[in-house]
């Protein structure tokens, strides 16, 4: 799982078909936590906005915890972070 901060959005008005009605967010991995690209799209459920910490999944995990197992998704957030201390 990695850390990141919602530092914008992406529209896509055609997808493949089970993506209809999500939300994609770009998220700027934090300096210390990536390895490789600095900025991902992961698909948004739970409403993160922009400026916001949040907790991507990855893979497997993302489609799962997204509720879409069967969905072309590499990267989801799955939660808000309230209390972030350090982040930066």
């Amino acid at each position: 799982m990695l850390i990141g901060k919602v530092v914008g959005s992406v529209v896509s008005t055609r997808k493949c078909e089970n993506l209809t009605g999500n939300k994609f967010m770009i998220v700027e991995v934090l300096e210390h936590m990536h390895s490789g690209a600095k900025q991902l799209i992961a698909i948004d459920k739970i409403g993160a906005g922009i400026g916001e910490y949040v907790l991507v999944a990855q893979g497997s995990a993302a489609r799962i915890g997204s509720g879409m197992p069967d969905s072309p998704v590499d990267a989801a957030i799955v939660g808000i972070i309230d209390d972030g201390s350090g982040l930066e």
